[in-house]
């Protein structure tokens, strides 16, 4: 049976019969499901939720009123034909949200597990976001763009397409985000810019005070020791080490946009102090 017989589904709600929900879920007043449609166990959708062909919902998803979920591509390119939204376990999409399917046929849009995505914005096509990031209210992320887990987006924030935004980055509000940002990481500025390191992020994140000070060495090595980058990358390697430096050196060797810098001027003043 396509609505499990412990899901609550208000009066008023519209849910095509080839749509699946799935145990305890709620589905409030005047909410359309289209067919296609997957919906796990234990979710809660508000009133006026709208989800669209082709999306799948993981368990315990909570998404607020007037959300819209698997929305054509806002892509000229895009035909018409099937694509997806997949959408992990535990998250919380809050009000008058929009996220979109991907635009080539079979492609999808992915959002992982137990995010917290505020209120009016939009994830756009192809996008892959990972697992326990904070998008903040009125961000925009293009099409394209990967966010890695752990990821703190401020408010107003706008990411270029194809960007790449490394594990445990925050960006400031109303960043524009156009080139690719390293992870662990503070970034702001109207073209963004990196500012040190993202230590309250890393502390609640349970990293140590060692973690911490090899990370503020990298970033030194990387953005105030003038030296190239491929030689900043190598002794960065070979001086700290270990998963957090791979993992570093490893994001900014697969960028293909280019990584954020500081501005000349700053990265003057500090070989001078």
């Amino acid at each position: 049976m396509p609505i499990d017989p412990s899901a609550s589904i208000a009066p008023t709600a519209r849910i095509h019969p080839d749509a699946v929900i799935g145990p305890r879920s709620i589905v409030g007043e005047y909410c359309v499901i289209e067919q296609d449609v997957v919906i796990g166990a234990g979710c809660r959708l508000e009133p006026y939720v709208y989800i669209k062909r082709w999306t799948t919902l993981g368990d315990g998803n909570e998404i607020s009123a007037c959300t819209v979920l698997g929305t054509d591509p806002l892509d000229k390119n895009f035909t018409g034909e099937r694509s997806y939204l997949i959408i992990g376990h535990r998250n919380k999409i809050r009000e008058h949200y929009t996220i979109s399917r991907g635009t080539k046929p079979e492609s999808k849009t992915i959002i992982g597990d137990e995010n917290y995505i505020m209120t009016s914005g939009h994830i756009a096509h192809n996008c892959t976001i990972g697992n326990r990031c904070v998008i903040a209210s009125c961000a925009l992320v293009a099409g394209y763009v990967e966010i890695e887990d752990q990821v703190f987006l401020s408010g107003g924030v706008v990411v270029h397409q194809f960007s790449k935004i490394g594990k445990l980055a925050m960006v400031g509000g109303n960043t524009r985000v156009n080139s690719d940002l390293p992870p662990f990481f503070l970034y702001t500025g109207f073209n963004v810019v990196p500012h040190g390191l993202n230590s309250v992020g890393l502390r609640r994140a349970g990293y140590s005070a060692e973690d911490l000070r090899k990370l503020k060495y990298a970033y030194r090595l990387l953005y105030r020791m003038n030296l190239k980058l491929e030689e900043a990358l190598a002794r960065i390697e070979n001086e700290i080490g270990g998963p957090l430096a791979q993992h570093l050196v490893a994001f900014i060797r697969s960028c293909k946009r280019g990584i954020a810098r500081e501005p000349a001027t700053r990265s003057a003043r500090a070989l001078e102090e």
